[in-house]
């Protein structure tokens, strides 16, 4: 008997859910390009999220989603567009054209492979914009592959979700 409960607890011991990390961002060519090609330099004001300092989602039960560095979701999005604003040359904190932006929505179904992400994102110049990305990606049923392949098409689903604002002129 004693030796079954050790058995048991061993098991339960070693069975502890896994975290998820998404990857950390990676500019995409094209988002840099259409910032470069507007020639103008931009701000970027912290972002906010209508679920307050969201750092994970949990994922089936196997364990969370989480952005690198205990960040919010929110803050991964606006360090993206910063860093595509960098890399364009077209980043200067001191600029009077200020990006910010509220993170609207940000969730997965991994049964079905579907990251949704909303954002809008104002400028300083009076316009704004909201923009929602829908994207796919392939599953699986079996928890640990499907939260894993979640984790992994994190970080797609927010550059697709940028080239819809790179390529906005009203914000610029």
């Amino acid at each position: 008997m004693l030796r079954n409960l050790s058995l048991l607890g061993l098991v339960v011991l070693m069975s502890g859910c896994s975290t998820y990390t998404v990857q950390r961002y990676s500019v995409k060519a094209d988002n840099v390009v259409a910032y470069r090609d507007s020639q103008k330099k931009f701000n970027v004001a912290p972002f906010s999220s209508k679920q307050a300092a969201q750092t994970e989602i949990m994922c089936r039960g196997v364990g969370p989603i989480k952005t690198p560095d205990n960040q919010t979701f929110a803050d991964y999005v606006s360090g993206a567009v910063k860093d595509e604003l960098k890399l364009a040359g077209a980043y200067d904190a001191q600029s009077p054209l200020v990006l910010s932006g509220v993170l609207d929505e940000v969730k997965f179904d991994s049964m079905a492979g579907l990251w949704t992400l909303s954002l809008t994102m104002s400028s300083s110049n009076g316009n704004s914009a909201t923009k929602q990305e829908l994207y796919k990606y392939t599953s699986s049923f079996y928890g640990e592959t499907a939260c894993n392949q979640t984790a992994q098409a994190f970080m797609p689903a927010v550059q697709n979700l940028l080239a819809q604002f790179a390529n906005d002129a009203k914000l610029k």
